[in-house]
């Protein structure tokens, strides 16, 4: 089965060839579907791709430091060039195919009816891509299926990434430059995330909450996989952090997982939140982190519910400790590089003390 992340992009695609047919039977009178569905896929995969930084990618980065002003008018007119480009993509196609009587000159012309259609279809997607990236992919999902209008319980994996020393930067280099820091931070975990089959739910301060269904966790340690690469990621561009702040981010990971109660909240503005022990002792063990020397933690009871550990990550255990709003003392371990040993579920945290 797709991931839902991509799922996602196949619906939008089918809704830019739906645009395409959409607008051969109100302007062409039906006869020629296949030109507009392949109009309409052209144009519309020309324009997403230049939206997500497939085309022109630093322009796209450039274009964001703009002033409101200035953004504007260049984001239109980029979308412009975008349309026109998918035009002629489209009626090279076309023409190429046979699927209209015009010459080439003509397939691929762009009129101004044409240039209308397709930005009032172009924005209405992008608004749509837009409260996608703004409350997260899988959020979105469930807003619009309704799925935790009542409060549902489930079993759920957090991982909770704090960026280290944001305090520090904010004070050296002021907030606005902060701002820009935490922000590179967290788009550079959208990649990492998303390859896991996670979902980045929140942003608390200079802190990202980032969680799995249970299941979804557990398969092949995905969990456990997503820190790494994000470290991973980090530390491969690290000459261009250094080049852009000054210093390569550094972050402190917490892993916990349990049964919580998901459900949506709010009257004005809709949440999706989570209640129960899990997310509290997940950030108790991120606060570990500083006192124990280490930048990863994983609870052992999550630990003992993977079949294995990623190839060359290995578990070392540091002993129980004691919470803070927690009655009994939780056992925890540390993530390290290493030969990664397989462990017994059946053995739980005894066979992951012997790593």
């Amino acid at each position: 089965m797709l991931p839902q992340h991509r799922w996602f992009w196949i619906l939008i695609l089918i809704a830019c060839g739906g645009a395409g047919l959409l607008y051969n039977v109100l302007f062409a009178g039906g006869a020629t579907p296949l030109a507009g569905l392949t109009y309409g896929l052209a144009v519309g995969g020309t324009t997403l791709a230049f939206d997500r930084g497939m085309i022109l990618g630093g322009l796209q980065a450039r274009m964001r430091r703009m002033p409101a002003k200035l953004y504007v008018p260049a984001a239109e007119f980029a979308y412009v060039l975008m349309i026109a480009v998918g035009i002629a993509l489209g009626g090279l196609l076309v023409w190429a195919f046979g699927f209209t009587d015009d010459d080439l000159g003509h397939a691929v012309r762009i009129t101004p009816r044409i240039l209308a259609y397709s930005l009032a279809v172009s924005a209405m997607l992008v608004f749509v891509i837009r409260m996608r990236d703004l409350i997260g992919g899988e959020v979105f999902v469930n807003f619009l299926v309704g799925r935790y209008h009542q409060p549902v319980r489930e079993e759920r994996i957090f991982l909770f990434l704090d960026v280290v020393g944001s305090t520090a930067f904010a004070e050296t280099h002021g907030d606005l430059k902060a701002q820009a820091y935490l922000g590179a931070v967290f788009a550079a975990l959208a990649e990492p995330v998303r390859r896991n089959a996670g979902s980045i739910d929140d942003y608390i301060g200079d802190m990202a909450m980032i969680t799995w269904p249970m299941a979804r966790g557990l398969k092949d340690a995905r969990c456990v996989a997503c820190v790494f690469d994000v470290m991973d990621r980090l530390e491969a561009e690290a000459d261009a952090w250094t080049a852009r702040f000054g210093t390569v981010p550094r972050l402190r990971a917490a892993l916990h997982g349990g049964s919580i109660v998901t459900a949506e909240v709010g009257v004005d503005r809709h949440k999706i939140a989570y209640f129960g022990d899990a997310v509290n002792v997940t950030a108790r063990i991120e606060s570990l982190c500083r006192p124990l020397a280490t930048e990863i933690l994983v609870s052992d009871d999550l630990l003992a519910r993977l079949d294995s550990l990623p190839p060359g990550i290995r578990a070392r255990s540091l002993g129980a400790h004691a919470l803070r709003g927690r009655g009994q003392p939780l056992s925890v371990s540390t993530l390290e590089r290493g030969t990664s040993l397989a462990h017994d579920p059946a053995l739980g945290s005894a066979a992951i003390a012997a790593q």
